[in-house]
């Protein structure tokens, strides 16, 4: 499914949350382990993958505590639980610029979602950091929570059957390509977010 918008084309706007709704910063969350490990945040930077772990810990199969037990030992650091959480949850910075009145204003026109890949942490600290800028959506489906992460073919058919409108009359906004091209796979029109202008320009296609 391609881009192309008009008014009317679609039904259902569908929000990824990390740097489309609210900003995000890795750095933040190594300078913080670093920071309590007494190391660089570029080494724990090198040594950071998305591993089964990370993964695992996003469809809710490992909890907090088993996600940063694997860390101490992929990083090489021996935190406590409270210190990886602290800056586990330093990711988010705040709502992306100007995103808060584009979703207030669209939220007039259509049912707003969001669909993020997240984990147990992160949901308990932005679900309330954040509570007002999510008040816009009628469901925010999570990852953790679902049990299928982006890209995979089974996430999307899920929030769409949620949902419950076809796909094609649904509008996906990510950040990573590579969950655009799964979006539009299943069938849905997608738009990949560079920034919030990218956001603004889809809703006036749609005449909002």
């Amino acid at each position: 499914m391609t881009s192309s918008l008009s008014p009317n084309s679609v039904d259902v706007l569908l929000f990824d949350i990390g740097r489309v709704v609210i900003d995000i910063s890795f750095d933040k969350v190594m300078a913080s382990w670093a920071g309590h490990a007494g190391c660089a945040p570029a080494e724990l930077a090198q040594r950071f993958v998305v591993n089964d772990s990370f993964k695992h810990h996003e469809i809710g199969r490992i909890d907090d505590a088993a996600f940063f037990e694997n860390l101490r030992a992929s990083l090489g650091i021996t935190l406590t639980d409270a210190q990886f959480l602290e800056g586990w949850n330093a990711i988010f910075t705040g709502a992306m610029p100007g995103i808060a009145p584009l979703l207030a204003s669209a939220a007039k026109r259509m049912p707003l979602y969001a669909f993020s890949n997240t984990n147990p942490a992160h949901v308990a600290h932005f679900s309330v950091a954040y509570a007002d800028l999510l008040s816009h959506f009628h469901t925010v489906f999570l990852s953790s929570s679902i049990g299928f992460r982006k890209p995979d073919a089974a996430a999307y058919d899920h929030v769409v059957k949620e949902i419950g409108v076809p796909a094609s009359r649904i509008l996906f906004f990510d950040d990573t390509a590579a969950n655009i091209e799964g979006a539009r796979a299943r069938g849905l029109h997608a738009v990949h977010v560079t920034s919030t202008d990218d956001v603004a320009r889809a809703l006036a296609e749609l005449g909002m």
